[in-house]
């Protein structure tokens, strides 16, 4: 290729990395909102300020723009993740730093919870052809299994802990709480999402998580 034919072509694929990532930002917010079901490729349109052509051009149709905005949902927190450099830290101090993350993630992200809460009511049928999504998630258990083994060795934690069955305790008890938060609170006649009680909440989690991992 040219040096000029060159100069055209990387200004365009800027112009379209942009529109794809302004597509995804709106189809995040838009599915979040009305679910799979009740989102609208206009509206989507619309927020991301492109043509509705152009999200077919990218996107095919809604299912592979659902998808898509799964994925980068899912890319988001485990880059986040990365950036804790848990494998640099003590094996304690790394369950306890993932726990306290999770938690703080949702809590500034509740769109990823309700686009789960959407797939889920698809019954994963999304996710289950995501080649990326199942790459993006590996390296988290490798690092988790890393950790729960540095623990064992040092004579911190116990054995045998399954490092899937532990990530999906930490994420689940921040998950459940999070997500039905409005009906808890109804039913226990307080307010579950006062700054008090999620304080309680986080020290909560992180009582549970470590108290399985350590030995006795």
């Amino acid at each position: 290729m040219s040096r000029q034919a060159s100069d055209i072509t990387e200004p365009r694929q800027r112009d379209a990395d942009r529109s794809q990532l302004a597509i995804l930002a709106a189809a995040s917010g838009e599915f979040a909102e009305h679910g799979l079901g009740g989102a609208r490729m206009d509206r989507i349109a619309e927020r991301a300020g492109v043509d509705k052509r152009l999200i077919y051009y990218y996107f095919k149709n809604k299912d592979s723009l659902f998808l898509a905005a799964l994925e980068e949902a899912y890319r988001g927190i485990r880059e986040a993740e990365q950036e804790l450099h848990l494998t640099d830290l003590p094996p304690e101090a790394a369950i306890r730093r993932l726990t306290e993350f999770t938690w703080n993630y949702y809590l500034a992200h509740p769109e990823f919870l309700t686009l789960l809460n959407s797939e889920n009511l698809h019954r994963g049928r999304h996710l289950e052809q995501s080649r990326n999504a199942r790459e993006m998630n590996s390296p988290l258990v490798q690092t988790l299994g890393e950790i729960l083994e540095r623990g064992r060795i040092a004579g911190v934690f116990r054995g045998g802990i399954d490092p899937v069955q532990l990530y999906i305790s930490i994420a689940g008890l921040s998950y459940f709480y999070l997500s039905n938060n409005h009906t808890l609170s109804a039913i226990f006649g307080r307010d579950l999402m006062l700054p008090k009680a999620r304080s309680e909440r986080l020290s909560h989690i992180c009582d549970v998580i470590l108290g399985y991992v350590l030995r006795d």
